[in-house]
């Protein structure tokens, strides 16, 4: 059973920066995508960054240049690092992955199969 942690959410002032973990564990396909979406309240869930098992990466255009995602795979964590938040960016964060050995590098939300329990970042102006 594939599980996934997130952790490294808080609060933090505009302009400040955080770093999100996602520890995933019981996947056994040597492919993966996981990804981050943010949903904050009233809104629809985003995809604000994934990557592949090659290390290809995929953002929307909104997040480029401030989000930046990467993965430990000796410690099979993938991280998100946020840069320059705004108040805009306050949500609560979710990773997820897709089920199945061929995965796409999407950031639309019914690809992806697992979800963790979430991480809220909240930026105050």
């Amino acid at each position: 059973q594939v599980q996934l942690v997130e952790s490294g959410g808080g609060s933090v002032q505009a302009g400040g920066s955080l770093r999100l973990s996602c520890a995933a564990s019981g996947y056994t396909y040597s492919r993966y995508c996981i990804a981050w979406f943010r949903q904050a309240p009233g809104k629809e869930r985003e995809g604000v960054a994934a990557i592949d098992s090659y290390g290809n990466r995929r953002y929307p255009d909104s997040m480029k240049g401030r989000f930046t995602i990467s993965q430990d795979n000796a410690k099979n964590t993938v991280y998100l690092q946020m840069n320059s938040l705004k108040p805009e960016d306050t949500a609560m964060y979710y990773c997820a992955a897709q089920a199945g050995g061929r995965p796409s590098l999407s950031l639309w939300s019914g690809l992806y199969s697992y979800w963790g329990q979430g991480t809220q970042v909240t930026v105050s102006s």
